[in-house]
């Protein structure tokens, strides 16, 4: 995409779910410094980024807390982790069909930069920003609960096995038999897509799991192989 026509800005609003009053915020939250380096735009989306991902911070910390009224602060930041990551924005940004909106380099094009992680999930906290822009903490606010609020359902049962690989990283350590590894494979169209880890310390596969995100099946598969491990050594 050599530019941004008035159409594909409110393609890309509409799949967002917001309509900008100023679609030049809109277009910015998709420059990226690639686009920037080969053109005569003056700014990127990384101002936009640096802002949405305070946003994004402030709206998952208020629904965790009035979600879970009785959690620990350590926990509440645990559920803050698991769905503002990353891997997990990549996510979401990959099932609203963000990349080919974006306005990259020609290089960075070519080497699959509209599939990067990094750069769909700065992308998407850069929208974030031009919402919060545009429409003021209210939008941003209903924007960012809508988008996320079913990875913060889908990582509550989880919050227990949040260290799981911290922990399992530190039993390895300790047996002194290598560090673990994943194997991680998704099935499905983007927006159903599951993913299945396999984990294995020294060759050997002790633990899987399943997840809506990579990581979750990477820690569901930790706390398989802790506990096979520990059973193991006796540790």
């Amino acid at each position: 995409m050599s530019d941004l026509e008035n159409s594909s800005l409110a393609e890309c609003a509409s799949r967002i779910g917001y309509a900008f009053q100023n679609p030049s915020l809109l277009r910015q939250a998709l420059i990226h410094r690639s686009w920037q380096a080969e053109n005569s735009d003056p700014l990127t989306n990384e101002r936009f980024e640096f802002l949405g991902d305070a946003v994004l911070g402030w709206v998952i910390a208020d629904v965790a807390f009035h979600r879970l009224a009785d959690m620990p602060e350590g926990k509440l930041t645990d559920l803050r982790r698991s769905v503002v990551n990353m891997h997990a924005l990549a996510d979401i940004a990959r099932q609203l069909g963000i990349g080919e909106f974006l306005l990259l380099g020609k290089g960075e094009d070519a080497a699959g930069g509209r599939d990067k992680s990094s750069i769909l999930a700065d992308a998407l906290e850069a929208l974030i920003g031009a919402v919060y822009l545009d429409g003021g903490a209210p939008a941003a606010y209903e924007m960012v609960k809508r988008l996320l609020a079913d990875s913060v359902e889908e990582a509550i049962p989880h919050l227990e096995m949040f260290d799981a690989k911290t922990r399992l990283q530190e039993l390895c350590a300790r047996l002194s038999i290598g560090i673990p590894t994943y194997e991680v494979e998704g099935e499905g169209p983007d927006h159903e897509r599951v993913f299945t880890a396999v984990l294995y310390v020294d060759g050997r596969a002790y633990g899987s799991g399943s997840g809506r995100t990579k990581k979750a099946a990477e820690q569901i598969a930790a706390v398989g192989a802790y506990d096979a491990l520990v059973e193991q050594h006796n540790a």
